[in-house]
């Protein structure tokens, strides 16, 4: 699990269109990211609908694992918006470490798309 090092390059301010959890994908237009779906980036922090977030759109990202994620690996989103080993969905970033549960948080090098 990291230490909260990480690089972003670039974070946008988002508002939330719903309750958005810490370290999770998100979507441009604010929502939790679904399985396998496109996001902007990851919430820097939690927010509730209407409330401003920082997104880390480019470089790396502290990200939830839904599921044990090895290093090196691409990943894509769960329901829940964590990092899981890419499968059919679209591949949102590289894990940089390794997530051994669910729960843990993991460096991911974020793929824009």
């Amino acid at each position: 699990m990291t230490e909260a090092v990480f690089k972003p390059i670039l974070t946008l301010t988002v508002t939330a269109s719903g309750a958005v959890a810490a370290h999770r994908f998100v979507t441009a237009l604010g929502a939790q990211a679904g399985a396998g779906a496109n996001a902007l980036g990851v919430a820097r922090s939690a927010a509730a609908a209407g409330e401003a977030m920082p997104v880390d759109v480019l470089g790396t990202a502290i990200v939830e694992a839904g599921a044990a994620v090895a290093a090196g690996a691409a990943v894509e989103s769960n329901a829940a918006g964590q990092a899981v080993t890419q499968s059919t969905g679209v591949t949102l970033g590289r894990a940089l470490e390794t997530a051994s549960a669910a729960g843990d948080l993991i460096e991911v090098l974020l793929i824009p798309n």
